[in-house]
């Protein structure tokens, strides 16, 4: 079924997150996932992050209109985080995907939410991001199972990276010695 709002045709769609993005305080860029093609170019991103910045930075609100979005947001220490949804999009819905997003990296960080900790563990916020939205859907947003899901994907991930760095110091120690071996004889 279609549903009418003023001038807007709405049909039934599960996406409801279009955009993540985390902005350190100077307005640059710390992690973003774009989950549509509405901003399909790096340049368009930016400009769009640029314009949400400047928009919140001063603000006290937690909720504003760009650019025909909704977003939502949350500031910390030296960080500001976003979730962005279409201007017809539940403002609710919106900040329980905020607030699970903001919470479970407060857990996994150990309430070190900052940028230098964030930088520090960005394959394990990426895991984070994909079990809270996969697609623009919303998967969770307990942080306690968020949290759950991205460590035992990060101590998987970090198993294979462990075992790939031994292999390969391995296989060069092994070029070594035969190199050497190779020019005594």
């Amino acid at each position: 079924s279609i549903f009418k709002m003023d001038s807007f045709v709405l049909e039934p769609s599960l996406v409801t997150v279009k955009a993540i993005v985390i902005l350190g305080t100077d307005g640059q860029r710390v992690l973003s996932k774009y989950y549509d093609e509405t901003l399909p170019t790096f340049k368009e991103q930016r400009q769009f992050e640029e314009n949400l910045f400047k928009k919140t930075r001063d603000s006290s609100d937690e909720i504003v209109m760009t650019d025909g979005w909704t977003c939502v947001f949350k500031s910390n220490v030296d960080l500001y985080f976003y979730v962005i949804g279409s201007q017809t999009e539940n403002e609710i819905m919106l900040f329980s995907v905020l607030t699970g997003l903001y919470d479970s990296f407060n857990i996994f960080l150990k309430r070190q939410v900052e940028k230098r900790t964030l930088f520090e563990k960005l394959d394990a916020a990426f895991l984070i991001l994909d079990e809270i939205v996969d697609g623009g859907i919303v998967l969770e947003v307990d942080p306690s199972i968020i949290v759950s899901r991205a460590s035992v994907k990060t101590e998987e991930s970090t198993f294979s990276e462990h075992s790939v760095s031994q292999v390969s110091y391995q296989f060069l120690q092994r070029a070594k010695d035969s190199k050497w071996n190779f020019l005594k004889s």
